[in-house]
């Protein structure tokens, strides 16, 4: 994608949403990284609705330590992949307590050490949280990069690497999220919305999906065939003689 039109992507983007969030909710740093942790092969909604509760009973480190695998639990069960969520979030407190003071720390290797924890986990802390311009590329923002070849790859490292060349430093800090919700809500996998992208000229990708709305109608030829008579050749030469 041209430099002129990487600055009109995004430029669009920041008109339609000045300040954009994330759809996790949460109020500390901490119940960010834990939420982010959470949402591993997890829906945002699916993770919102046990951190509601969690968060409710224990939301700091400590408190969240207290309750043991044993008493943590059962307020994650809904989320996929659970039991081994559960033991990486209580063996990150018990580091965050022990070694950081029961602080999230602003450090990618510091976050990197914390079990469960990934680079796209800690990116996502470090922009979110501490307004820092990382890239976390997921699912969605892999799928834009290469649709808009913003950025190319077949590697998620790669296409953030390629992102942090690419986009405009003025809008790097948000990026994440207008990518992020841009694939989730508008360029989905498999039946991308082209009819109500805002950035629709300035995207490639092909073939472009119409608006359901204004299709096509059945062509002329499905319209005569539907509308020819039933009646069986002899019966129809017959009634014609008659």
């Amino acid at each position: 994608m041209k430099p002129a039109d990487r600055i009109e992507l995004f430029t669009r983007f920041k008109a339609a949403n000045p300040k954009p969030v994330t759809e996790l909710e949460y109020q500390t740093p901490f119940e960010l990284l834990a939420a982010v942790l959470l949402s591993a092969q997890a829906t945002d909604r699916s993770v919102n609705a046990a951190t509601r509760v969690l968060f409710a009973a224990a939301r700091t480190p400590s408190a969240i330590l207290a309750l043991g695998v044993e008493g943590l639990e059962p307020y994650l069960r809904t989320i996929g992949l659970y039991r081994s969520k559960t033991k990486h979030l209580i063996e990150t407190c018990a580091i965050l307590v022990q070694t950081h003071g029961g602080e999230v720390p602003r450090d990618r290797a510091a976050l990197e050490a914390l079990p469960g924890v990934g680079r796209k986990t800690a990116n996502v802390v470090l922009n979110t949280a501490f307004g820092e311009p990382t890239m976390a590329v997921d699912t969605h923002i892999f799928r834009v990069s290469n649709r808009l070849k913003l950025a190319l790859g077949r590697t998620p490292r790669t296409v953030e690497d390629g992102l942090m060349r690419a986009i405009p430093p003025d809008f790097l800090v948000d990026a994440h999220h207008w990518l992020i919700l841009h694939g989730r809500y508008i360029c989905k996998a498999r039946k991308p919305e082209c009819w109500r992208c805002p950035v629709s000229d300035l995207c490639p990708f092909r073939p472009k999906t119409p608006d359901p709305q204004t299709a096509d109608a059945p062509s002329t030829r499905a319209s005569v065939k539907a509308s020819r008579p039933t009646t069986p050749a002899s019966r129809r030469r017959v009634q014609s003689e008659s």
